[in-house]
């Protein structure tokens, strides 16, 4: 384990980051429910702000999503709240995954969606559509670069071997470091920030709504709906 961490250096990353997370394009809105009436919708958002003690504020109306909370849990909380099996954790911690590349986020999670749910559930064969948000997110930290290893080390960015990578993300979370820097393991030019410290990710913002679509052996994804952005072959 020494090895991966004797000539490791620092990166500083003071930049926004790509965070690609299952979402549906238009959300319901909260009070809808309740009442047919949109002045009675705005008054129970009013009713809201008045008792519940928000930890972000702004003009943006309560009843409008995403509205700065759930912004804030959806594209950073999270991953820290719900631990989940990944390259840097074996379940036990939570990671968060961004990307300096928005292309790099739809290689990451399209791989996901079609080996770690679709597959699993004998769905491989079928037309399946899945909704997608992509924010930005300000990180702000040293991370441990790890991009000039994958090279020598080819079991750091393996497509499903995460054994050595659970080793050294539980070393990071053991010691404290904030969290790494690493080239993808399914996008050939792009690079993932690995964070392990949710205090250095700040200011999440939508950017646009992604819509994956499995059909035979590809998957398309659309940004604008009913616009091909992105082919990826199933592999």
């Amino acid at each position: 384990m020494d090895h991966f961490f004797s000539d490791l250096s620092l990166a500083e990353v003071h930049c926004d980051l790509m965070r690609n997370i299952v979402s549906l394009r238009t959300s319901q809105d909260l009070f809808d429910d309740l009442s047919d009436s949109p002045d009675e919708w705005r008054l129970a958002q009013h009713v809201e702000s008045e008792v519940k003690p928000l930890p972000y504020r702004s003009n943006t109306p309560i009843i409008h999503r995403p509205f700065e909370d759930a912004e804030w849990f959806n594209a950073i909380t999270y991953p820290f709240t719900h631990w989940q099996i990944s390259r840097f954790s074996p379940g036990t911690f939570g990671v968060w995954y961004g990307s300096t590349l928005a292309e790099t986020t739809v290689y990451e999670t399209a791989y996901h969606w079609y080996h770690g749910l679709l597959r699993d559930a004998g769905f491989e064969n079928e037309s399946v559509m899945s909704e997608r948000k992509l924010y930005a997110v300000f990180c702000d930290a040293a991370l441990l670069d790890f991009r000039l290893l994958t090279k020598k080390h080819v079991e750091l960015v393996h497509k499903h071997d995460y054994t050595a990578t659970h080793a050294i993300g539980a070393r990071i979370h053991r010691e404290g470091h904030p969290g790494l820097i690493t080239h993808s393991a399914r996008h050939k030019f792009g690079e993932n920030c690995v964070v392990f410290n949710p205090r250095v990710l700040s200011n999440p913002r939508y950017q646009y709504a992604l819509t994956y679509r499995l059909e035979g052996n590809r998957i398309t994804v659309e940004k604008n709906a009913g616009e091909v952005w992105i082919t990826l072959p199933v592999d």
